[in-house]
């Protein structure tokens, strides 16, 4: 009985449960090619999270359409729509992620975390990333057929 209840569960929140672990994934993308370019010191700091960030995103994005919201676009149109969508939601949601803490700090949300200052307003931030990019990509980047998408 419990395993049954356990399976309806996972079943019933499948999308949620998939995107956790590709977004958990597209972390350690972001991490993987940041840290390969810094240790190449082919690129600045900056240069190298900037081309992880996109890798990342790339990532995401892929994943996100295929395996989490199963959109079957084959239509050149809606794809780029999509992919244009998806990255602006994520570069919106980029500059929430860097500005955010900084104000979350500065009204109270201060408190340090493992010695880290800080470190509650970024771990609150990034909760609020994490739910904000979930509903941009369920409700604008991959909307359902039911909402007028043709997923030709």
């Amino acid at each position: 009985m419990l395993k049954n209840r356990i399976i309806k569960l996972i079943e019933k929140n499948k999308e949620l449960i998939t995107y956790i672990i590709f977004g958990f994934l597209s972390t350690l993308v972001n991490w993987l090619v940041y840290s390969v370019l810094v240790e190449l010191k082919a690129f600045s700091m900056t240069a190298s999270n900037a081309m992880a960030w996109v890798a990342a995103v790339l990532f995401a994005f892929v994943t996100n359409k295929i395996f989490v919201f199963r959109s079957k676009s084959k239509n050149t149109a809606l794809i780029l729509r999509e992919v244009i969508t998806f990255f602006c939601s994520r570069f919106a949601s980029g500059l929430i992620e860097i500005f955010l803490p900084t104000f979350l700090f500065s009204i109270g949300l201060n408190q340090s975390i493992f010695g880290i200052m800080g470190f509650a307003s970024k771990i609150a931030v990034s909760v609020i990333v994490v739910i904000l990019n979930y509903i941009t990509s369920k409700f604008l980047v991959f909307k359902s057929k039911e909402k007028g998408n043709s997923y030709d």
